[in-house]
C-alpha cells in the first residue's frame, strides 16, 4: 500500500527548495468540506503556499447547513492569525449534482461506491477550477477525517491531474498528495476546533449519512 503522507512530505520538501530558489509561494486551491477539517490543513500549509479555500459541497442537502459551514470559514479567517492570509471561494448551494450521482444508490452503506463518486464529484470541480484559474497545486481536506478513504482520495487526485493534462496540456496544477490525519493531524483539528469554538457537525452533510451518525457526537466525517 502506498504511503501517501510520505509522498506529501517529498512534495513539500521539493516545494520548499523551489521557494528558496525563486522566493515565491506557489498557489494552492484547497477544496474544503468544513472549517474544522480545514483548520489544521491551513495551519500546516500556510507558510508554504498561497492558499485559496474552495467551498464546493453539493452533498450538503440543507441550505442552512451549507451557509453555517461556510460562515465558520469567514469567522476563522478573522480570528486565527495563521489563517488571515487565505482567500475563500464559495460555490452557490446546489445539491442537484450530488443527487444525480446518488440516484439508485441511496441505500448503499457509508464509505461505499456512492461516497467514492461524491469525492470524485467535488474533487473534479476543484481540479477544473484550479486549472482554469492558474493555480500551481490543488488538494482536498477530506483525507483528514478518519472516516474517509485516503487511498481513494489520492487515487482520484492523480486521475484528475491526468485528466487536466488531456484538456489543458502540460501546464496544469499538480495534485498535492494528502493524508492529513497522519502525525496527529486529526487530533490537532479537534484542538483547533475547541480553541476557536468551531461548529463541528456530526455527519458529512448528505441526507443518507444522517441515520447512520445521528447518535454520534462531535465527529467530523
Amino acid at each position: 500500500m502506498q504511503n501517501y503522507y510520505r509522498e506529501f512530505e517529498k512534495q513539500i520538501e521539493n516545494i520548499k527548495n523551489e521557494i528558496c530558489d525563486n522566493g515565491k509561494k506557489p498557489g494552492l486551491l484547497m477544496h474544503a468540506c468544513c472549517c474544522p477539517c480545514s483548520s489544521h490543513c491551513i495551519e500546516l500549509l500556510e507558510e508554504i503556499f498561497s492558499i485559496t479555500v474552495y467551498f464546493y459541497n453539493p452533498n450538503i442537502d440543507e441550505k442552512e447547513e451549507y451557509e453555517k459551514r461556510y460562515n465558520e470559514f469567514l469567522r476563522f479567517r478573522d480570528e486565527a492569525d495563521f489563517a488571515g492570509g487565505i482567500s475563500i471561494v464559495r460555490e452557490e448551494f446546489d445539491p442537484s449534482p450530488f443527487y444525480e450521482i446518488a440516484r439508485g444508490r441511496e441505500m448503499l452503506p457509508e464509505r461505499g461506491a456512492r461516497c467514492y463518486d461524491c469525492y470524485l464529484l467535488r474533487m473534479r470541480r476543484s481540479a477544473q477550477y484550479a486549472a482554469e484559474n492558474g493555480f500551481d497545486y490543488f488538494t482536498t481536506t477530506l483525507s483528514i477525517s478518519p472516516y474517509k478513504n485516503a487511498d481513494w482520495i489520492n487515487e482520484i487526485g492523480m486521475k484528475l491531474e491526468n485528466e487536466l493534462r488531456e484538456s489543458f496540456g502540460d501546464k496544469v496544477p499538480q495534485f498535492l498528495f494528502s493524508d492529513f490525519k497522519k502525525k496527529n493531524g486529526y487530533k490537532r483539528s479537534v484542538e483547533l476546533s475547541k480553541e476557536y469554538g468551531l461548529y463541528r457537525q456530526n455527519y458529512c452533510g448528505c441526507r443518507y449519512s444522517k441515520p447512520v451518525t445521528e447518535d454520534i457526537q462531535n465527529l467530523d466525517l
